[in-house]
């Protein structure tokens, strides 16, 4: 069991090795949040199953803190709200859980962050679409080759890796280092 355990960490040590060739397009996603919320406008996130707690997770850190001690920051998770998720999913179908949200609350010049590992899971990309209708900036962070969402997010960070599990590990690590990113460049630090 221990030589599992050792090879499962390598494995993830490897993946972030990866993951840093993608610096340039993780700072590109910290310079559209920082613009978006630069600019008065809010960040929603948006994902199913893990890539909902995600969703959560990132809204938090900008909200509370992620290392700085500053004011909130304008972001929410469209997963949080058991009431709309099944009302709507129950009166339109679960497809348009988020975008039914979206079509509520977001105003152009927001930005909207699809956390996906396949990349193509519906009720997101259907969010996508109207975002980009709407004047709804859109970033999506999925698995390698990014899916669907790739094709209707206006820029995509696909990690390298095809593992449901070590995409969420690194869909976090990217969304922590986003989160810093935008601390820094509003307040300082």
């Amino acid at each position: 069991m221990s030589e599992y355990i050792r090879n499962q960490i390598l494995g993830i040590a490897d993946n972030f090795k990866a993951l840093a060739s993608m610096a340039g397009d993780i700072e590109q996603v910290a310079r559209i949040c920082t613009d978006t919320l630069k600019s008065g406008n809010k960040i929603m996130f948006c994902g199913n199953g893990g890539s909902a707690a995600d969703s959560q997770h990132l809204a938090a850190e900008l909200v509370g803190r992620y290392k700085l001690n500053r004011p909130a920051m304008n972001a929410l998770a469209l997963t949080v709200d058991t009431s709309i998720l099944t009302a709507v999913g129950n009166d339109y179908g679960y497809e348009t859980v988020f975008s039914r949200q979206l079509e509520g609350v977001g105003r152009p010049g927001d930005l909207l962050v699809g956390l996906s590992t396949s990349g193509n899971s519906r009720n997101i990309v259907l969010a996508m679409e109207l975002a980009r209708r709407m004047g709804v900036r859109t970033v999506a962070l999925t698995g390698r080759g990014g899916g669907e969402m790739k094709e209707v997010a206006e820029f995509c960070i696909a990690v390298p890796s095809d593992a449901t599990n070590n995409i969420q590990e690194m869909h976090i690590a990217v969304g922590h280092l986003v989160c810093e990113l935008v601390e820094r460049e509003i307040y300082g630090g």
